[in-house]
């Protein structure tokens, strides 16, 4: 049998949902998975972006990272996604790339496999949880099995969120911590991990 295929695919303006993204993917090859890292298309006009000096430095650090295609999600046993909030919700540039999976949603391709997502926000009650939640409604259109964190490990009674992982940015002004890097990093190795239960009938 195989080893599981984990797509790690994100959006990041600044750098923090990046930052996790890269946890997350680390700690996927560390379960024992295929990794492939990937970040959605932005869809901001140049000039937004030269606008702000966080934005267009991560843009430029961020340039030779792959954009995610549908290939990506039906390549996959799991696919982790991380956005950061907008209003409580997801991130325009992550929901655009949701919307273009109609073809292969109609082909029963994005059925069956697992899925959990990790958000960032700039304020403490910015909206991760209602983000996620939003996120997973799309899941559940897919026929998805949506793999929460819960309360499964003692680094989540630190992190307080069983929706998935999240960070506070602190608008910007604080990157991934310890304890948000570890979340994202325990997320991504639970859904590798039972992705490689249900890839070999164990489950």
């Amino acid at each position: 049998m195989s080893d599981p295929k984990v797509s790690v695919i994100y959006y990041s303006a600044t750098g923090s949902v990046h930052a996790l993204a890269q946890q997350a993917a680390e700690a996927a090859e560390k379960a024992g998975a295929e990794v492939r890292l990937r970040k959605v298309r932005e869809l901001a006009p140049r000039e937004a972006i030269e606008s702000n000096e966080g934005w267009s430095k991560h843009a430029l650090q961020t340039q030779d990272v792959p954009e995610a295609t549908a290939e990506d999600v039906t390549w996959a046993d799991a696919v982790i996604f991380g956005t950061p909030t907008r209003y409580g919700n997801v991130a325009a540039q992550l929901k655009q790339f949701l919307d273009t999976l109609g073809p292969q949603w109609a082909q029963g391709q994005l059925a069956n496999k697992v899925y959990t997502g990790f958000v960032s926000a700039g304020t403490q009650h910015g909206g991760l949880e209602s983000t996620l939640l939003a996120l997973y409604n799309t899941i559940h259109h897919f026929g998805g099995i949506v793999v929460a964190p819960g309360y499964t490990d003692p680094s989540k009674f630190a992190d307080g969120n069983p929706y998935g992982a999240s960070h506070v940015s602190d608008n910007g002004a604080t990157p991934p911590r310890e304890q948000d890097l570890t979340a994202v990093a325990y997320s991504a190795t639970r859904a590798t991990e039972i992705a490689a239960q249900l890839k070999r009938g164990a489950l």
